[in-house]
């Protein structure tokens, strides 16, 4: 083996598993190295085979992603036995002339060595060949290919178990996109001095035999490549709340950057009074391109639509998103109003931001309320709406609109 090609391999021998794109590297260094023309991984299924990984110089007879029957080409015959793993010249072989239909790619030479998952199910095949005999190849050859097939396993099995578990996501939201998931509750938010409604917090839930918070549905959606489709349905549900609620009111519905950018609220939000509506951003969104974002959002704002950023105070990312995005509301997190009776520390930076708030008009609502003490400070730092359970739990709509209609002679 040539000392540059070698010291590929052993390089490659070190990284490989840690990114699909390896696999490629070390098919065309085993390629470049048994000098023959194309090298592949496949992976059966019941009747055909996938062309998973491809490499070649110049054409080859299959791409990235071909569907094969098992009986054409070699690796099938090579997996049951028929043909050996090693063929120099595969015209004197009886069993590699036959049947026609892989005769005619014009094999001259070929190494295949099955792919055996930890479970013991056979995956596929790592397979070389070249469209000439070579007679060069021996038996070390095919000793290196075994090495490195063992090594490239790694790597698949993890790309096929993900592949697996994003069906299996994929099978379970589209069962709930099918069904009447989610259902919406509603909590509502309150005014810090006269414990009036102002508005109401839409939250999502999930029934299932196993019991999951809603961020790890939405989180198995995005890896499903459904993360739109569940955020649409949920905003869609949220608001229908509107209708039953207050016109004084609000609704605020969770929101991604990525349903932003997909252009789907304008449809969805076609109908309601914009100026009932609050976007929520959480904190923990990633956002890669604030322009593009603040452009996205610029009618719908104009129309009357407030935007929040929630979790403020749980990381670096929500300052950001507040000062690039200038929202009308800031949501402190929980983390920041949790105990902020009993730690001084906790009562600065809440001081900091409220200040922050003041200075550029915007309004802020504290979350996760739950005791007088906690109520009495944030007052007196000039919060200016609370939520939590202090005053008032998630509920069905049905008593998220009683609780308004007997709270408007407050608001009166």
């Amino acid at each position: 083996m040539p000392a540059v090609q070698l010291a590929e391999l052993i390089s490659l021998k070190n990284t490989v598993g840690a990114d699909s794109r390896h696999i490629e590297r070390v098919l065309r260094a085993l390629r470049k190295h048994l000098g023959m023309d194309v090298a592949f991984v496949s992976r059966f299924r019941n009747t055909d085979r996938v062309f998973e990984h491809v490499d070649a110089e110049g054409t080859a007879p299959m791409a990235q992603g071909d569907t094969w029957a098992l009986e054409v080409g070699y690796c099938n015959r090579v997996v049951g036995g028929i043909l050996p793993e090693l063929i120099t010249d595969t015209a004197q072989l009886p069993a590699a002339t036959n049947p026609p239909h892989t005769l005619a790619l014009g094999i001259g030479s070929h190494m295949s060595v099955p792919i055996y998952l930890s479970d013991g199910n056979l995956y596929g095949t790592f397979c070389c060949f070249g469209f000439a005999p070579d007679q060069s190849l021996t038996d070390r050859d095919l000793m290196i290919m075994r090495a490195f097939a063992e090594l490239v396993t790694e790597q698949l099995e993890q790309d096929f178990n993900a592949e697996s578990e994003r069906a299996l996501k994929h099978r379970k939201i589209s069962e709930l996109l099918n069904g009447v998931q989610p259902s919406i509750v509603y909590q509502p938010i309150f005014d810090a001095r006269t414990l009036a409604i102002l508005g109401w917090e839409a939250l999502s839930r999930f029934t299932s035999d196993i019991p999951r918070t809603p961020d790890l549905w939405f989180q198995d959606a995005v890896e499903a490549g459904l993360g739109i489709e569940l955020e649409s349905r949920a905003v869609e549900l949220a608001l229908l709340g509107l209708s039953r609620l207050p016109e004084a009111i609000y609704v605020s519905v969770n929101c991604s950057p990525q349903l932003i950018f997909s252009g789907r609220l304008t449809s969805l939000l076609s109908g309601y009074p914009a100026r009932r509506i609050v976007l929520e951003i959480t904190e923990h969104a990633v956002i890669g391109d604030y322009q593009r974002l603040q452009t996205a959002l610029v009618t719908l704002r104009r129309a009357g639509v407030r935007l929040a950023i929630d979790d403020a105070g749980a990381g670096f990312a929500s300052m950001r998103h507040i000062v690039k995005l200038a929202p009308d509301m800031i949501k402190l997190d929980m983390s920041l109003t949790r105990g902020i009776d009993q730690d001084p520390t906790l009562r600065a930076m809440a001081s900091a931001l409220i200040a922050f708030a003041r200075e550029t008009d915007s309004t802020v609502i504290a979350e996760g309320v739950e005791t007088t003490g906690e109520l009495d400070v944030l007052r007196a730092l000039g919060v200016h709406r609370i939520q939590g359970f202090l005053l008032g739990s998630p509920m069905e709509l049905q008593e998220a609109q009683r609780l308004s209609d007997d709270d408007q002679p407050r608001q009166a």
